[in-house]
């Protein structure tokens, strides 16, 4: 497979160099010069299919050759050793994706990049540093993946104050190969930084680098995974294909399910379900697309207003064909508050405040009668305890599984800065 810059179809670079470099050198995205499709085999076999087939099938197109076939089965086996549950809720389906070691569905791609980018630079003496801008869990996830990976170091810039305590201890607690950088500012002006370094020669001289945010390749291509085989399981229980709600930030978990899509999964349609950072849904309205400030909520890993992957997206997809693969809600902390409120309340199930604004999205849609709510599969993005202090208020206590008691016991040991490149290079130098 080869990639190309979403500004610049002229070079082409295989796999190895897109996830090495993170962005192309000319500050784009790299996009693989045509989304795979299954194998015949494959889509009639969907089915009865296990994860780890359903990921190897998957992921195969994107990384060969430069990954063989017997390494990526190792790599699959050992990044993905949790379950990923389809469960019904009332008269929907939620997918959870919390069950790996930080509670979040970004340990699916930070575990399988760890392990990636550790085969492709083998032999290698230069040391690599990735620089990763998070809302939230994916600085946990990443620190997670990549920590002790040897000739690897992580530098993770997270807002200062707009995440929740146990999210920091994930991203700052670890120490080792992992630090943590408090950004005064938004998620915005963190990515904003990650993408300067990336251009800064004094830095890249030192360094070889890399992103492990969505904008990789490497960390959107096993996401494609878990909506083929919640597909797969959505047709055996309900004999119809799902269409899947998914709680949108930096649209890198929706991009990876419209390639999901594309290769054969049996899905008929997303919902692209935001908070009040509505730059998509306006887009989706209006035709006009208009980046702004991102603004801070109880979804905290959703406070986007310049979502990275749209610039991926539209390489891929017209307006038009936009509109038609995709609806498109936005939802307020109140509502947000309300729906965590009541589906404890009438069904006893705990949502965190990012599956919630899906599932409110599916209600809003129901109602709308533009989606039917049990054709549904709802994205349970993280587990609820990491987000207490707004859980609980409104469901009572929240246990803690074992991997978040664990990471709550640690000490968060970070460096603010100014969202300041200058302060950045400082601190990388």
């Amino acid at each position: 497979m080869r990639y190309y810059s979403t500004r610049n179809d002229l070079e082409a670079v295989n796999f190895a160099a897109a996830a090495l470099r993170g962005l192309a050198s000319d500050g784009g995205l790299f996009v693989p010069e045509e989304i795979p499709c299954y194998r015949p085999a494959v889509i009639s076999s969907l089915l009865s299919m296990d994860f780890f087939d359903i990921a190897f099938e998957t992921i195969r197109p994107f990384v060969h050759p430069e990954i063989p076939d017997s390494a990526l089965k190792d790599m699959v086996s050992s990044a993905f050793t949790f379950p990923v549950p389809v469960v019904p809720v009332s008269n929907r389906f939620v997918m959870e994706l919390f069950h790996g070691p930080t509670a979040a569905f970004k340990d699916f791609g930070a575990r399988f990049m760890a392990r990636a980018f550790s085969y492709l630079r083998r032999g290698e003496t230069k040391p690599l540093k990735i620089l990763v801008a998070t809302s939230g869990d994916t600085g946990g996830a990443v620190a997670s993946g990549f920590l002790g990976v040897e000739g690897i170091t992580v530098t993770v810039l997270y807002p200062k104050g707009r995440v929740s305590p146990l999210q920091e201890k994930q991203i700052a607690g670890l120490g080792g190969n992992v630090s943590a950088l408090a950004v005064e500012g938004s998620f915005d002006d963190c990515q904003r930084l990650v993408k300067l370094a990336f251009s800064n020669k004094n830095i890249r001289t030192k360094f070889d680098m890399s992103s492990a945010n969505s904008i990789n390749i490497a960390r959107l291509i096993p996401q494609t995974v878990y909506y083929t085989f919640g597909a797969a399981a959505f047709v055996k229980s309900r004999n119809k294909n799902p269409v899947f709600c998914v709680p949108s930030g930096n649209f890198g978990n929706l991009t990876a399910g419209l390639y999901a899509m594309m290769m054969g999964a049996p899905a008929d349609r997303f919902v692209a379900a935001t908070n009040i950072n509505k730059t998509f849904p306006d887009y989706l309205e209006s035709g006009a697309y208009e980046a702004r400030l991102s603004e801070a909520t109880i979804s905290n890993a959703m406070d986007v207003g310049a979502p990275s992957n749209f610039e991926r997206m539209k390489a891929h997809w017209t307006l038009e064909e936009m509109r038609r693969l995709i609806l498109s809600v936005f939802i307020t902390d109140d509502e947000t508050r309300s729906t965590i409120k009541d589906v404890h309340e009438k069904y006893g199930y705990s949502l965190d405040p990012h599956g919630a604004v899906g599932w409110t999205a599916v209600d809003k849609l129901d109602k709308k009668k533009l989606l039917p709510a049990e054709r549904a599969v709802i994205l349970e993005t993280a587990h609820p305890a990491k987000f207490a202090e707004v859980v609980e208020p409104l469901t009572g206590p929240v246990p803690l599984p074992p991997q978040l008691a664990e990471a709550d016991r640690r000490n968060a040991v970070f460096t603010a800065i100014p969202a300041d490149i200058n302060a950045l290079v400082d601190v990388l130098q």
